[in-house]
C-alpha cells in the first residue's frame, strides 16, 4: 500500500488490487466546509449527511463530500419580490377570541414614592 502524506491524494493503490478511495476524517470535512468538527459528526449521527463508518469512526469519501455540498446548497427562487418599504402590518388583524378577552390584563403598580406622597398628602 502506498502512503499518502499529502491530502491531495484521492486514492490509495494496493498492489494487484483496484484503487481504494481516500476516506476523509470529520476534521478535514469541517475545515473544507468552514464548520466545526462537532457539527460534521452531529450531522452524521443524525443521518443528515452521507458517511461511512469503518471501525466505528465517521469517514467520508469524495462523493460524500460532494453530496454534502449539494444538500446544503441554496439557490435563488424565481420571482423574488423586493420588500415593500414603509408598509407596516397591523398589530391584530383578526378579532379577539372569547378566551383572549377573558384573560386578566396586567396592571402596573403605582411607584412607592407616589404611594407615599399620596399617604402624606392625605394625612
Amino acid at each position: 500500500m502506498t502512503s499518502h502524506t499529502s491530502h491531495s491524494v484521492t486514492a490509495v493503490t494496493v498492489t494487484g488490487s483496484p484503487v481504494l478511495p481516500y476516506l476523509y476524517r470529520p476534521a478535514e470535512i469541517a475545515e473544507a466546509l468552514g464548520v466545526s468538527e462537532w457539527w460534521v459528526k452531529e450531522q452524521a449521527r443524525q443521518k443528515r449527511i452521507p458517511f461511512t463508518r469503518p471501525g466505528g469512526t465517521y469517514r467520508f469519501t469524495a462523493e460524500h463530500f460532494q453530496e454534502i455540498i449539494r444538500l446544503f446548497e441554496e439557490r435563488p427562487t424565481k420571482g423574488v419580490r423586493e420588500p415593500e418599504v414603509g408598509r407596516q402590518r397591523s398589530r391584530r388583524t383578526e378579532p379577539r377570541t372569547s378566551a383572549e378577552s377573558k384573560r386578566a390584563r396586567l396592571v402596573p403598580r403605582v411607584p412607592r414614592r407616589m404611594r407615599l406622597a399620596q399617604i402624606a398628602a392625605a394625612a
